[in-house]
């Protein structure tokens, strides 16, 4: 997951942040940024197929990056997505070698298409990544199987993202702009934006439209302005 065209040091200091992503914003490994936070769900990917029973839970909470990592894993594993919400018998009769079911936290289509698939990744061999941003014990789930399978199955998480993670979101997503941002601007950023892979990408874009919009750099200044209106606006 640490290939060429994709590293960044994130636990440099701000003003030592390694660069070298290639242009546009995208959900490949190369642009998924690893630090202590998600070092262990990262690892976990990078050694499929080698899962014991060929089943994941990744869990994480909002904007920590679980859809980044289910999106790497899909492209590694040539797996087709789903949403749990969106589950039918369809889903079984095609059974692919490998599956990612996203978001069990937003209601599962069919509990029982699910058990099956679980019991069907343990008796054929197959490969089945679920995400979710709650635990199994913490989901809405009807058929007593099926929570049974979910609580047996491995989970891997992911935590909400730190500041050194956030810098080095940010510095991508200026990077993908083709902007240049001091470091004591982006560390700022970091320390005062909702922490979350969102946020990241929402204040870099705003910054963005109000520096062509004012034809001014992007600074400490500028910076603080959008902070302040982003509190002040309802929601």
């Amino acid at each position: 997951m640490r290939e060429a065209g994709g590293v960044v040091s994130i636990g440099a200091e701000p003003d030592q942040l390694i660069l070298d992503w290639p242009q546009g914003a995208a959900l490949g490994a190369q642009d998924f940024l690893v630090s202590r936070t998600n070092q262990a769900a990262a690892d976990m990917i990078d050694r499929w197929p080698q899962w014991g029973d060929g089943a994941l839970l990744l869990c994480a909470p909002a904007g920590a990056g679980k859809t980044h990592l289910a999106n790497v894993w899909r492209l590694k594993s040539a797996a087709i997505a789903v949403q749990a919400r969106e589950l039918s018998e369809r889903d079984l009769a095609r059974a692919p070698r490998a599956m990612v079911v996203e978001d069990l936290h937003e209601g599962i289509g069919h509990e029982r298409v699910l058990f099956h698939l679980i019991n069907l990744v343990r008796e054929q061999r197959r490969s089945l990544l679920l995400t979710s941003r709650l635990p199994p014990g913490a989901l809405a789930v009807g058929l007593p199987d099926l929570r049974s399978r979910l609580r047996a199955l491995p989970m891997i998480a992911i935590a909400a993202p730190d500041a050194a993670l956030l810098r080095a979101v940010l510095v991508k997503h200026f990077a993908d702009r083709q902007l240049v941002v001091e470091p004591h601007v982006v560390a700022h950023l970091a320390l005062h934006i909702e922490q979350s892979m969102q946020a990241a990408a929402a204040i870099v874009a705003e910054l963005d439209r109000e520096a062509m919009a004012s034809h001014r750099r992007i600074t400490r200044g500028l910076a603080g302005e959008i902070l302040a209106r982003s509190r002040a606006s309802p929601g």
